[in-house]
């Protein structure tokens, strides 16, 4: 018998964009600091991180210019919405990012923010390069190649 969806795990957002304007080289989970009323935004689903990024300062991680939406009913204990959040990541991890960041000139880039099985609030982020514009262009050939070729397959057999 197969296993229930977990009603915790859901993705909030996703930066759909980021595998279009990056090529992504590593990525890894880390956790989030959030206030109590930023929680109850995001499982309502208000979240948007396509505009933002993570950058290191002063030996710590910290994600920039992510946008979650006020909760109305927390009055006098609500949230900034464009605050800079703290990244949760050990060590080892925040050092392999800054390498990266320093030596390779890569970005930091937020590709989904979700809940995992337990409930928890994580971000996928991803170590990537920038895509010149040839880049962008193979990508968008590529996958219409890929779709014509299932359609072809669809239909013949």
């Amino acid at each position: 018998m197969a296993k229930a969806p977990n009603p915790n795990a859901r993705t909030v957002a996703e930066n759909r964009k980021a595998r279009y304007n990056y090529a992504i080289e590593d990525d890894l989970e880390c956790g989030i600091v959030l206030e109590g009323s930023e929680v109850k935004s995001l499982r309502r689903g208000n979240a948007q991180i396509t505009e933002s990024y993570a950058e290191v300062k002063d030996g710590e991680l910290w994600l920039i210019n992510a946008h979650i939406e006020g909760y109305d009913k927390a009055k006098t204990f609500g949230h900034e919405e464009r605050r800079p959040r703290k990244l949760l990541v050990n060590k080892r991890e925040l050092s392999k990012l800054w390498q990266g960041v320093g030596r390779e000139g890569m970005t930091l880039v937020p590709l989904s923010l979700y809940f995992n099985g337990r409930g928890i609030a994580k971000l996928k982020l991803g170590l990537a390069k920038g895509k010149k514009q040839a880049d962008k262009r193979e990508t968008v050939k590529q996958r219409d190649w890929n779709r014509q070729k299932q359609r072809l397959l669809r239909d013949r057999g």
